[in-house]
């Protein structure tokens, strides 16, 4: 089954996406126009990301002094993705989007993602910053940031690290000073000049567009220059490349944002990461130190306003993690049918003088393709689940709206790490499938696997999103998020109740809900929140599987009605696999969080 008729079935027979017609927003919709945008991108990204993965691997970015130098494969394939339409699939009309669903959009933006990672990552980072622009800017900010970034004009980044803090966004210390009265007047927001430096910064500097709009969180210091303490004191600001005009027209004028430095990295290296300097002094705008920057929001409502395009981007990494996954299962695949190594064994022994068979006979092949299929397809099925989600958040009414942004935050923390950790898993094993060509760069998947290991530590690693999920996201509205997530599981569980192929798994899926719902209220109960989340990564895992469990179940209730053979004992094997495979894992994971084990709490580092 290739990836095209996989979205179609995850899309049409289970999602039921054309339902959305019945919103105003999407009554347009029908499924040969999704079906239309879906070949599109996969003929686009054959044609111009596929091809190039490798070079853009090995010809890393390289800075002469003045320029950051790519393959000129990387500008082709990011104007091909622009002139498809793709960066303002999702938008109103009005802004020249094709107002598509979000999960359409995703569905097709997976094929780019599956091709070339890196160089998805540019317009990627792009629609997340005008998303964001667009939810918090002012209409000014909106026609000029926003608008030029849909277009393709300019593109965006994200400036959170520092090279003295990376996730601990407290510790902040680039500083953004009011750029005088006139400022406060000025079109394009409030003004302000910018000092500090950002570490990590994907896609900081290119010439692949006119400009660059960067988003950049920093704090404003009080009368006594002292910066505010913690999170609640950061702002967010637009920091172009280039100065602009009130009219969105970008002049020759370099702002004071100069690149310090690349990073070179494991993966994704076709992608630049910079270390950036605001205000170094390097270029000085309008006679003035400091970079240019334009307050989005009020003053320490920064980490709000960009929770919008990290929320946004943790489903994105999601989504990247699995592809990588699914690309290298698709090649591990292909191997394994081509690759004949061994003899099958039989009641009187292995025959010697038989011929050779392909290595997809033998058992311990199938159990890692097998692993792999779950892991990718259920990971894929769990992010299209959760763009649509965003779609009924934006299109139904305020108390669905609610409803289903619970459901959201629910699941989010999942969406980004589970994939993360288990199609990087799936990698592996496409490496163990070819052996020891697997481990050379004769074959592709040792780049899906050094490109997929990065997806684990951006956008806030494991033990963040743990600490998130465990910490936050469960006892938030009182549990509220929980009980919603337990009902829809539920349902589930009983519609696969009533059918013999799948009753089984549908008590083993009932069994771990009840025992995570016992876990998590264990887990509170001590009253000591620093022994219930010393085990938070764990309850991630627990609570991931869980998820993709119940994903599995609703997944293959759909894929019973299926004429095509292939697909419905496909997906039903993979099912199957995940239950009696991987779901039983719950209970070891969960065992400490109920218990509040605090052996790695308790540990003293002189021991480690």
């Amino acid at each position: 089954m290739n990836h095209l008729s996989n979205l179609q079935f995850l899309l049409f027979d289970w999602l039921q996406v054309e339902k959305l017609a019945d919103r105003a927003r999407f009554a347009d919709l029908d499924r040969a126009s999704i079906t239309a945008v879906l070949e599109n991108c996969e003929r686009i990204a054959a044609r111009e990301f596929a091809p190039h993965n490798r070079q853009v691997d090995v010809e890393e970015p390289q800075f002469d002094g003045e320029r950051v130098q790519l393959p000129a494969v990387t500008a082709q394939a990011v104007r091909a993705y622009i002139e498809s339409g793709m960066l303002a699939a999702s938008q109103d009309a009005a802004l020249g989007g094709l107002q598509l669903p979000r999960v359409a959009e995703l569905a097709g933006n997976s094929f780019f993602a599956m091709a070339s990672i890196a160089m998805f990552a540019y317009p990627m980072l792009t629609v997340g910053n005008a998303n964001l622009l667009l939810a918090h800017g002012t209409a000014k900010q909106k026609d000029v940031f926003a608008r030029a970034e849909l277009e393709g004009r300019w593109f965006g980044t994200m400036c959170l690290s520092e090279p003295q803090a990376g996730s601990s966004l407290s510790d902040v210390a680039t500083r953004a000073q009011p750029d005088g009265e006139d400022g406060e007047q000025d079109p394009l927001g409030p003004r302000y000049r910018l000092r500090g430096n950002k570490m990590w910064i994907s896609a900081g500097e290119h010439e692949l567009s006119e400009n660059i709009v960067h988003l950049v969180l920093a704090k404003v210091p009080d009368a006594q220059g002292r910066l505010p303490a913690g999170v609640k004191g950061l702002s967010l600001f637009i920091v172009p490349k280039y100065l602009v005009t009130a009219e969105g027209v970008r002049t020759s004028e370099r702002n004071d944002v100069a690149l310090a430095g690349l990073n070179h990295k494991l993966g994704y290296r076709g992608t630049t990461n910079t270390l950036l300097n605001f205000g170094e002094g390097r270029y000085r705008p309008r006679g003035s130190e400091g970079a240019i920057g334009y307050r989005v929001g009020a003053e320490g409502e920064g980490l709000k306003c960009m929770f919008h395009m990290m929320n946004e981007a943790r489903v994105g990494v999601g989504m990247g993690a699995a592809m990588l996954g699914m690309a290298g299962y698709q090649a591990s695949l292909d191997y394994a049918q081509q690759r004949r190594q061994g003899r099958p064994l039989q009641s009187g022994g292995k025959d010697v003088g038989a011929q050779q068979v392909p290595i997809i006979q033998h058992a311990d092949i199938k159990r890692m393709l097998l692993a792999q299929k779950a892991y990718c397809e259920g990971a894929l099925a769990l992010l299209l689940y959760c763009a649509q989600l965003i779609d009924r958040q934006h299109s139904g009414n305020a108390e669905e709206a609610q409803r289903v942004g619970l459901l959201l935050e629910m699941l989010t923390p999942v969406a980004k790490s589970w994939p993360s950790q288990w199609c990087l898993e799936a990698n592996s094993l496409a490496i163990q499938v070819h052996g020891g060509y697997g481990y050379t760069r004769d074959f592709p998947v040792e780049q899906h696997w050094r490109d997929n290991r990065l997806n684990m530590i951006h956008e806030g690693t494991h033990g963040i999103q743990g600490l998130d999920l465990l910490g936050r996201k469960v006892t938030m509205a009182k549990g509220q998020g929980l009980r919603l997530l337990s009902v829809e599981m539920e349902a589930t569980i009983r519609k696969a109740g009533g059918r013999g192929q799948l009753r089984e798994e549908a008590a083993d899926l009932s069994a771990a809900l009840q025992q995570l719902l016992s876990v998590t209220q264990s887990a509170w109960a001590g009253g000591r929140p620093e022994e219930t989340l010393a085990n938070a990564t764990l309850y991630l895992q627990g609570f991931g599987h869980l998820v993709l469990a119940w994903i599995w179940l609703d997944v293959a209730l759909s894929a019973l009605a299926q004429a095509d053979e292939t697909m419905r004992e496909g997906k039903l094997a993979a099912c199957r696999y995940f239950f009696r495979y991987e779901l039983p894992k719950i209970e070891a994971w969960l065992q400490p969080v109920a218990r509040r084990d605090d052996t790695c709490l308790q540990v003293h580092e002189a021991h480690l």
